[in-house]
């Protein structure tokens, strides 16, 4: 007769939650921790100082300087805080110390519950070598590749020529997209190796790298499972991750357009074996890739929650934080596989500051204005006026819609997308509309490669959109100046008299004039064009009126000699340069001097003093939320001054190196 065990015994109660995390994420847990009944304590950085998670949750702790390494990747710093606040229980989020070993372990010798798998589990799955080992051995399917301990240049390189280009190539340690390259031929590997290894040496605090078969336009599809420590493992279905730039997901859907019920019964059965083969607790994904055959292979397993969980929440109707919290604490899984439902479409977008029409370069600075659509469900940390730091990941928000349909909760998130008000800092949002309104997306047939094959089109402009912007920012810069004060003291300018104006528009230099020929309403020529603008009603940040008879509303925002204005999703900068000098020469570059394109950290000086470069060749690397940015010589000629060093933090427009001009000999 077998002995059973007593489920109490399996218990491990808890009371207060420190969250290991920042922003969103923070937030995220401290909202269902809260409604469970759970005290929670936030950690922040100092830079992170006056953040929505510290000023949210019961307590907070700082724990170092702004750097990852400083203090969010600090183990004995986070376990002084738990002890210092009197937390029990630790929950990672996601990023950062969510999927290192090291730090679950650390916890629990503290005493400590870790809301998330063991410490061997972390190992086991959470390393991209250990875990492609552990699957090939289970017989999952698995892409050919490299994942063996001599991580010496020459023999990767000796394995890449081996697998064939081209090939991927990843740290083995974290996620989302850092240390990943795609090495076209041999010649790159090199310095995209160099690259990988220092990015995810700055991330993960591991530079060791595996390499794969790079498998051509495959879908990205993961599969959401949940463990107790019971024994029992279930899967969520999946979510189709595909449209991506630089490796990193922007939209995730559930369920996936390329996944019928019986390819998701089988990938789901493949999950649950695996996590139930390693006695696996708590929420987890595996990830693969799908061909266009419908053949399936594992690429990795993330041991935490990810970012894209609030799609099977709206699928399913379940709260996997929840979920996390009631297994940690030993409770049994509360449905069985038969039990999963799912109902509709869900889709997200991360709203990430960051500048696609210049390679998706990192931003940031001060949100000045702030609004996220009401009908929609936002997961973010931040408020009108705060500050996006250059020190972590450039996702700001996410946006999530659920429909009856994929179609309807598509032509939700779109909409919602375009009511949306982020102004201050350059983001992705127009990007992300475009995306959505694509007839491959729309029609469900976006793969991994989706933006690389459509990058032109989603970033074409909307000129329309944008002349139309142009002739509204015109009459505000007007009205919002101290002329339109002045005019309302009673000192009016004469109806007929024209108002030149010259301003620069998302870049772009524009001259208008002005005719106000009655009271609210303006003639404005731009150009060859000619607008006719009524002002309905202008508030403190939104304006409502005509232009050529179509009324329509934008938002606006002040500060100085700038306007921020958000017109049909487009966020758009508008410098007043009527009373202006002349902008400076020499700004593109061409004057030899190469500056910094954001705030970041040096992680590379790729050539020396003395030195003679080509234009494009690569000078400094810059680390910014994250990512590495490669800064290239502006010019050929001698390098004459290198004025960074490693590990330093420079600011966005500082000169970094300087080049003298190579002069063309007499013909």
């Amino acid at each position: 007769m077998t002995a059973k065990t007593d489920p109490t015994s399996l218990a491990t109660p808890f009371h207060k939650i420190l969250i290991a995390n920042r922003g969103e994420i923070a937030l995220r847990v401290i909202r269902s921790a809260r409604a469970m009944g759970y005290r929670t304590v936030a950690v922040y950085s100092t830079a992170d100082a006056g953040a929505r998670h510290v000023q949210e949750a019961d307590q907070a702790v700082c724990i170092g300087e702004p750097l990852p390494a400083q203090s969010y990747l600090r183990i004995p710093a986070i376990v002084e805080a738990a002890r210092l606040s009197g937390a029990d229980a630790v929950h990672p989020g996601y990023g950062f110390l969510a999927e290192n070993e090291d730090f679950a372990q650390a916890c629990k010798d503290a005493g400590l519950v870790f809301i998330g798998p063991s410490a061997e589990a972390i190992v086991s799955m959470g390393n991209k070598a250990g875990a492609k080992t552990l699957m090939q051995a289970a017989g999952v399917p698995c892409i050919p590749g490299y994942q063996g301990e001599d991580q010496g240049e020459g023999r990767l390189a000796e394995e890449a020529a081996r697998i064939g280009f081209p090939v991927m190539i990843k740290a083995t340690a974290g996620g989302g997209g850092r240390g990943m390259r795609l090495v076209p031929s041999a010649k790159e590997f090199p310095e995209l190796l160099r690259s990988a290894r220092s990015e995810a040496q700055s991330a993960f605090g591991d530079p060791e790298v595996i390499l794969e078969r790079a498998i051509v336009e495959p879908r990205h599809i993961e599969i959401q499972i949940f463990a107790d420590r019971h024994g029992n493992a279930i899967h969520l279905g999946e979510r189709d991750c595909s449209v991506q730039r630089r490796h990193q997901k922007l939209i995730e859907e559930a369920p996936s357009p390329a996944v019928d019920a019986a390819l998701r019964e089988r990938m789901g059965a493949t999950a649950v074996a695996a996590v139930k083969a390693i006695r696996y607790e708590g929420a987890g994904t595996l990830e693969f890739l799908l061909d266009r055959e419908g053949n399936f292979y594992f690429m990795e397993m993330n041991t935490r929650l990810q970012v894209e969980h609030p799609v099977t929440e709206a699928v399913t109707g379940l709260d996997l934080v929840e979920l996390q919290l009631r297994v940690a604490a030993g409770e049994r899984l509360p449905l069985t596989q038969e039990q999963v439902r799912y109902e509709g479409h869900a889709i997200e977008v991360r709203l990430c500051a960051e500048d696609a029409d210049h390679g998706f370069m990192p931003q940031s600075g001060t949100v000045a204005l702030w609004k996220m659509p009401a009908q929609l469900r936002v997961e973010d940390a931040l408020r009108s006026g705060a500050e996006i730091p250059p020190y972590y990941d450039s996702m700001i928000a996410k946006i999530i819609s659920h429909g009856r349909t994929r179609d309807e909760a598509r032509r939700k998130l779109a909409a919602g997308l375009e009511d949306a008000v982020a102004l201050g800092v350059t983001t992705n949002q127009a990007f992300l509309r475009s995306c959505l309104a694509h007839p491959v997306f729309a029609a469900g047939g976006a793969t991994t490669a989706f933006i690389g094959q459509h990058q032109d089109a989603l970033l074409a402009p909307d000129d329309e959109a944008r002349e139309r912007a142009a002739a509204l920012a015109a009459v505000l810069l007007y009205e919002t100046t101290g002329e339109r004060k002045q005019r309302a003291a009673g000192r009016r300018l004469s109806h007929r008299l024209p108002i030149s104006l010259r301003f620069e528009i998302a870049g772009q230099a524009r001259n208008a004039s002005l005719i106000l020929p009655r009271q609210h309403h303006f003639e404005v020529s731009l150009g060859e064009r000619s607008f006719a603008i009524d002002l309905v009603a202008l508030a403190d940040d939104t304006v409502r009126f005509v232009c050529d008879g179509l009324q329509e509303h934008a938002t606006w925002y002040r500060d100085g000699a700038s306007l921020l204005l958000q017109y049909r999703g487009l966020a758009l900068r508008v410098e007043d340069k009527t009373r202006a000098a002349s902008a400076r020469q020499g700004e593109s570059g061409g004057d030899g001097k190469l500056r910094a394109s954001m705030n970041g950290r040096v992680v590379a000086v790729l050539a020396a003093v003395g030195d003679m470069v080509q234009a494009g060749q690569p000078i400094v690397t810059l680390e910014a939320m994250k990512m590495e940015h490669v800064h290239t010589a502006p010019v050929a000629g001698r390098l004459t001054a290198v004025h960074v060093s490693n590990g330093e933090q420079v600011g966005a427009s500082r000169v970094v190196a300087e080049i003298e001009v190579a002069v063309a000999a007499p013909a």
